[in-house]
């Protein structure tokens, strides 16, 4: 997870569209994997180089192109210049600090989301960008490491489920996206039972619970950074619902409003979590206060018990030769019994007062 913006100097002087990888390289090497279907056939399987993708541009067939990796700047450039991409497009792939949004360059159509997932080890959120190319009769799709959570939307292919196989490739796109913001809703669930789980070690908070503020912090940044990809995702979904753009055909419109209700829903479960971990530390708070207080109180009473005792053994402690009382035989047992009357009386007198 990054709430900073890293690598982007790079790119500081260069001209409109020039290809400069910012950020870290996530895989060894690009790894490529095309689905090209009809209604009747399915062609699937992985490629050594970039070449193997170039006869699918003429087929009159849906074409879908993966590629996990970004830091090979010419193999993409190669990739994009064969399906006749725009310049910024292959720009803003090669960038993945993209916030959220959809570009319209005529010929193409270019989204980008986050693809978000639950890193159960390091309780958190991870990000990495995935890029979509919708042209005629081809899907591009661009991510940063291996593994996605695109493999329902390959089983429907495979198998031939709904409609992704009679409709074009704008269906795809959608389904693609449509995934992506699934997955959104499995993350939100773990964070949901992050909080949860918080909440009920906070409401029992015992000693030896040091770890739960830093817990609370991770968890308020997690849910910022989630503010943060997500916000644009309801906009995205926004803009593609209002139609206008030249890949998407009407038969795919009402997919692309549920799509955007989705997106809607994603973003009022990211609102109400802020809120939900705001409390959470305020709570925290509240209750390690009342903690100190109770046990300030209980010295307190410990102190406000003593002080007269201190005072009484104070006084027959002094080292006068002329003290009657500590000539008597029974002056110690009144001490002692005068020390015990002074507790209990002031026991009393705060269980009177309801102080304990």
């Amino acid at each position: 997870m990054n709430l900073t913006v890293k690598g982007s100097a790079q790119r500081y002087g260069q001209h409109p569209g020039s290809l400069i990888h910012v950020g870290p390289q996530r895989v060894e090497a690009i790894r490529i994997r095309f689905i090209d279907y009809d209604r009747k056939d399915l062609e699937e399987r992985d490629v050594e180089t970039v070449d193997e993708c170039f006869p699918l541009r003429g087929r009159p067939t849906v074409s879908w192109i993966n590629v996990d990796g970004l830091h090979d700047v010419a193999l993409i450039s190669r990739l994009a210049k064969e399906f006749g991409l725009h310049p910024l497009l292959v720009e803003d792939v090669v960038n993945p600090n993209q916030r959220a949004k959809v570009d319209d360059f005529g010929e193409q159509l270019y989204v980008v989301v986050k693809m978000l997932r639950w890193n159960e080890e390091a309780r958190r959120v991870e990000g990495d960008q995935f890029s979509v190319v919708l042209g005629d009769g081809f899907v591009l799709t661009f991510q940063e490491c291996y593994g996605d959570v695109l493999e329902p939307v390959r089983e429907r292919i495979r198998k031939k489920v709904g409609r992704i196989r009679k409709l074009g490739s704008d269906y795809l796109a959608y389904a693609l996206l449509d995934a992506v913001v699934d997955g959104y809703f499995v993350v939100l669930e773990r964070v949901g039972e992050q909080i949860e789980a918080l909440e009920d070690r906070i409401m029992t908070i015992r000693g030896g619970q040091g770890d739960l503020l830093e817990r609370i912090h991770a968890l308020r940044r997690d849910v910022t950074y989630l503010r943060k990809l997500l916000g644009p995702v309801r906009e995205l979904a926004a803009e593609l619902e209002r139609g206008g753009n030249s890949r998407i055909t009407e038969e795919v419109m009402p997919y692309l409003r549920d799509l955007s209700d989705h997106a809607i829903r994603v973003d009022e479960h990211v609102a109400s979590y802020r809120e939900l971990v705001s409390g959470l530390q305020d709570v925290h708070l509240v209750l390690m206060s009342n903690k100190m207080n109770e046990i300030m109180k209980v010295l307190t009473i410990f102190a406000a018990i003593f002080i007269p005792l201190t005072f009484i053994a104070g006084i027959y402690g002094m080292n006068f030769d002329y003290m009657p009382e500590t000539k008597l035989a029974w002056g110690y047992p009144a001490a002692l019994g005068a020390m015990v009357l002074t507790a209990a009386g002031l026991l009393f007198f705060f269980r009177r007062k309801g102080w304990i």
